[in-house]
């Protein structure tokens, strides 16, 4: 690897850190370790990495918590770890933010691949200044389009309510949002979205755009029972409705 990037493990059990550690630290990577949701919380504030592979079954504040929090405060990737393998659990896990999901047990290689995965889609241009990890302020002129009750900052890869307040997007949500306003009126298939976005390595979650267009419209439209933005179109997929006249 041409730099080192910083990997968050936050998993209760010592064994599952230790093997983490062992080889993610042989692959070039940075790892940091936590055993429970505090401790991973006070490395973020100290540090924030580049990807969390968190566990779901921690002690006191659980995982699924900690990565809705992690997801209104930074711009990172979320890949969560857990030994219940059930779809129900994967879904959760898609809604409050994570990016990828591994049931235990696991295989490194196939683990590290997820990993490197997850980091593509959080690839951007450095800029001098920003401390890595953390949402970045919106810069003095940009693109912005409306859309719903909110804003779509195209340049800042942000979206804001009609009085600037920041609503929290994951790197996903975003490429949805940009793909859809940037063809209005158009409907597209949840193929054609996913190939829109050269997103193809979404691994598991693939099929389940439909959720993350629900939590879009939970974002931006006035009632997403009956959204007005991002419509479905029966039979094709979905498309954007532009606010303007």
């Amino acid at each position: 690897m041409t730099e080192c990037v910083r990997v968050l493990v936050v998993d209760d059990d010592p064994d599952v850190r230790e093997l983490l550690n062992d080889y993610l630290s042989e692959q070039g990577y940075e790892v940091l370790s936590a055993g429970d949701a505090a401790t991973a919380r006070a490395l973020l504030d100290q540090a924030a990495p580049s990807v969390v592979l968190l566990d779901v079954g921690l002690p006191g504040e659980d995982g699924l918590s900690l990565a809705r929090a992690i997801r209104e405060r930074f711009d990172l990737g979320i890949i969560i770890i857990s030994g219940a393998g059930e779809t129900v659990d994967r879904i959760v896990g898609l809604e409050v933010g994570a990016d990828d999901y591994v049931a235990k047990p696991f295989d490194l290689r196939e683990l590290k691949a997820r990993l490197k995965s997850v980091l593509r889609r959080y690839q951007r241009p450095v800029q001098t200044g920003v401390p890595s990890g953390t949402i970045e302020a919106p810069p003095a002129q940009t693109r912005r389009v409306p859309v719903g009750t909110g804003v779509l900052d195209l340049d800042s890869h942000q979206l804001f309510d009609l009085q600037g307040g920041e609503i929290p997007l994951t790197r996903m949500e975003f490429e949805l949002l940009k793909v859809l306003t940037q063809r209005p009126n158009r409907p597209f298939s949840r193929d054609q979205i996913l190939n829109l976005t050269r997103n193809r390595d979404w691994g598991p979650f693939d099929r389940s755009i439909d959720i993350h267009i629900a939590r879009l419209r939970r974002k931006i439209e006035r009632d997403p029972e009956k959204p007005q933005s991002i419509r479905t179109v029966r039979g094709v997929g979905y498309m954007f409705v532009s606010n303007r006249g």
